[in-house]
């Protein structure tokens, strides 16, 4: 039997009672870890911190380039990540109606006295809660993760930064917005303003001192609890819809910066001037005096793509703070012979955050005058 979307392996294709039985088996496998966490642990948000480490721990060893090459072999990254964007979606979906028949209204009351609760006193209803919590905030991580690797991002969650960077991506405050939009557009009419409500003023109160994550995660799965006529739709809609539009956003931040990787490294590859060129592709960054994220990105990729592939690593660059525009364009007079790579190399990183602005426009105006300027 496949792995559902919280086991050790990526989620599979399969079909409807394959699903149900592993989307069984993970809720199992995450009623034990449930019965670990305290009272304080779910309303702190210490459950988030503890899932992350279980989430991904060994998952990121299988999920792996290799293992998605292997199983759509020749399907193009995008096929592939739509495909399993939809997958997860589904297997959020059956969870959710799963879990949806054991929702109270008194889970939110129940939560706001749990403070100091020991793991054998949380109700069973809560832990119904935060197995829902759990299995989808898993799914939507491992997502994520999966989508990076597709697009050949590098994903190191044993850093930091990369790790928040997941974490981000996966469960963006926009996306909870978004979903909230789309769901008053589905649910039955005469709940929507129920809905709004819970959005809007926050049906757990106790939840506020909760980290910023924890919070966002826990009060978007409380607004399926005690909801009047909705019940299993809601839970189903929601799960499926967060899911997706998780999937949606990762696929946007990752795809974007698989293209801006992509352009650094046919840049470094193509270059007959590698020092010269790292020089006009700093100065076409500063020259409107601010730097995207796509250029910050473009130029920590390219420095060490230019070392990887030419041996060149550049001191002086490392140390500049006060670009000389002016010496830089003498550079490229002094060098002379065929500059193409570095005008072309100039082009991309002007295009890279977007549409050219007047300053970028002038300098890609200047950069070709003096690189084409007869000796």
């Amino acid at each position: 039997m496949a792995q559902a979307a919280g086991g050790e392996t990526p989620i599979d294709d399969v079909g409807d009672e394959s699903a149900v039985r592993a989307v069984e088996a993970e809720r199992d496998n995450l009623r034990e870890f449930i019965k670990e966490l305290s009272g304080d642990d779910i309303k702190t948000g210490g459950w988030f911190t503890k899932l992350i480490a279980r989430a991904l721990t060994t998952y990121t060893d299988k999920a792996t380039w290799e293992y998605f090459q292997d199983k759509y072999q020749g399907v193009p990254a995008d096929a592939i990540v739509d495909q399993r964007i939809k997958m997860a979606s589904r297997y959020a979906a059956l969870e959710g109606g799963l879990s949806a028949g054991a929702y109270t209204a008194a889970i939110v009351a129940t939560l706001g006295s749990l403070g100091g609760a020991s793991p054998a006193t949380v109700p069973a209803a809560v832990s119904t809660l935060v197995i829902d919590l759990a299995f989808v905030t898993q799914l939507q991580l491992r997502l994520a993760y999966d989508i990076a690797v597709l697009y050949r991002v590098p994903v190191d969650v044993r850093d930091p930064d990369d790790l928040w960077k997941l974490i981000r991506v996966a469960f963006t405050i926009k996306s909870g917005e978004v979903a909230r939009e789309g769901v008053l557009k589905i649910v039955p009419a005469m709940a929507r303003p129920l809905i709004k409500r819970y959005y809007a003023k926050g049906a757990l109160t106790a939840g506020r001192g909760l980290p910023f994550v924890g919070k966002y995660l826990l009060q978007r799965n409380v607004i399926k609890v005690g909801i009047p006529l909705v019940g299993v739709p809601l839970a189903v809609v929601l799960n499926r819809y967060t899911t997706i539009i998780a999937g949606r956003h990762a696929r946007a931040v990752y795809r974007n910066e698989a293209r801006v990787v992509e352009a650094a490294t046919k840049m470094a590859k193509k270059t007959k001037h590698p020092q010269l060129l790292l020089w006009v592709a700093w100065l076409v960054v500063n020259v409107d005096k601010k730097i995207s994220d796509e250029e910050a990105l473009l130029m920590r990729h390219l420095v060490s793509l230019v070392k990887e592939h030419h041996d060149v690593l550049d001191e002086a660059l490392r140390e500049v703070v006060d670009i000389d525009t002016e010496e830089i364009l003498g550079r490229l007079e002094v060098e002379g012979g065929d500059l193409s790579d570095v005008i072309a190399a100039a082009e991309w990183v002007a295009a890279i955050d977007g549409e050219l602005n007047k300053h970028e426009e002038r300098l890609l105006a200047e950069i070709r005058k003096r690189a084409l300027r007869p000796l």
